[in-house]
């Protein structure tokens, strides 16, 4: 009778701290037959770039001559947020001639955290208490039942 007891809360531990394990997830490039790393300044073009790694990930908003390749990996425990525990950005620049003119690599600790502006921007137009947008309903008729009209009239054709 213990015997079994015990066994089912084993069980039940063993299951429970399963259900926290970590759960890794990987978004974005992933380097397969060949190596961001193996592109070489001067000797590479945008041809062979995108023949080797394949089309980027994005580019530049401001210069399209800018490609990037990006990949993260992700952990998720349970009912918490997911956490990003490894982010590789290869940006690779390109110059007039179509070669490459610098590969640079970011990693997770390159990054920087945004702050985000909470202010509002204003809007124009005039802002309405509650009680005028109630109150401001009543004489439209919407709460009256609508005239019968036949098909293709409008209710509020007065040219009948």
């Amino acid at each position: 009778m213990y015997r079994q007891l015990i066994l089912a809360v084993a069980s039940a531990a063993v299951l429970g701290l399963s259900a926290c394990a970590p759960v890794g997830s990987f978004q974005g490039f992933q380097a397969i037959e060949s190596n961001p790393e193996d592109v070489h300044v001067g000797v590479d073009t945008r041809s062979s770039v995108q023949a080797r790694l394949g089309s980027p990930t994005a580019t530049s908003t401001f210069d399209p001559n800018v490609w990037f390749y990006i990949s993260q990996v992700q952990t998720e425990t349970s009912f918490l947020h997911p956490r990003v525990t490894r982010r590789d950005v290869i940006a690779i620049a390109f110059d007039e001639s179509q070669s490459v003119a610098s590969v640079n690599k970011y990693t997770l600790a390159d990054g920087r955290v945004i702050a985000i502006n909470d202010r509002e921007t204003p809007t124009r137009g005039r802002e309405m208490t509650i009680l005028e947008q109630l109150v401001g309903n009543i004489g439209r008729g919407g709460l009256l039942p609508p005239e019968q009209a036949g098909p293709g009239e409008r209710p509020d054709d007065r040219r009948r």
